[in-house]
């Protein structure tokens, strides 16, 4: 990413672009004006899926795997921890790493696309669409032993760049991530400006990838 613009967010639990350079889930976003340098998020908590909250499509599965992973059972919301990562923003959107950390005493996997979201609140509704899926961060299986590190990359447009009538600017303080095929969330604390009108796209997110830059 070309030029670093940090946002502005509070700490809590509760997510890209090609080619950008690395970017620490309860969940917290990007102000349009953010003004400090996220803090790393304290580790998440999961939750199943309210009556307000939607859940992400299954992933398909991927062509080979190897003995071991084909072994390892699907990364459950109960298995993971998540937390905020870096955060940079280039040219009129806001790019945040979200980390997932297995927590579980067993190797799990991750294959796809996050379920992600702003949310009024833990277990709460959620505001505006949720995030559509950016292809240039493809997928790709990745294996979690106990204590490893796989994250997400998440992009939220400057939405006061946005016209209002399309958008309905209003403020979110949470993010809801569900891992790749489960149905139980996740939450970060993550504060930003959003656009409350459903039929405005302006959160995108990648595939998860193994590591802590969101597969950028």
């Amino acid at each position: 990413m070309n030029s670093r613009e940090t946002p502005t967010r509070r700490i809590g639990l509760v997510a890209g672009a090609a080619g950008l350079a690395g970017l620490t889930v309860l969940a917290a976003a990007c102000a349009s004006s953010p003004s400090s340098s996220p803090p790393a998020g304290n580790p998440s908590t999961s939750a199943p899926a309210s009556s307000g909250s939607t859940a992400p499509s299954a992933s398909s599965s991927p062509t080979s795997s190897s003995p071991a992973q084909a072994e390892a059972a699907n990364c459950l919301s109960s298995d993971l921890q998540a937390k905020l990562g870096q955060a940079q923003g280039a040219a009129g959107t806001y790019y945040q790493v979200v980390i997932f950390t297995n927590t579980s005493n067993a190797a799990c996997t991750l294959y796809g696309y996050p379920g992600v979201s702003f949310v009024t609140g833990v277990g709460g509704h959620v505001i505006g669409a949720p995030a559509q899926r950016n292809t240039a961060i493809g997928d790709v299986l990745v294996t979690l032993q106990p204590g490893a590190e796989a994250s997400t990359l998440i992009g939220v447009e400057d939405v006061g760049a946005l016209p209002p009538s399309k958008c309905n600017v209003g403020k979110a303080d949470w993010l809801q991530i569900y891992p790749p095929g489960d149905t139980g969330a996740l939450y970060v604390q993550y504060s930003a400006q959003v656009c409350t009108n459903a039929s405005q796209i302006f959160i995108r997110d990648g595939a998860v990838h193994a590591g802590t830059n969101g597969g950028a």
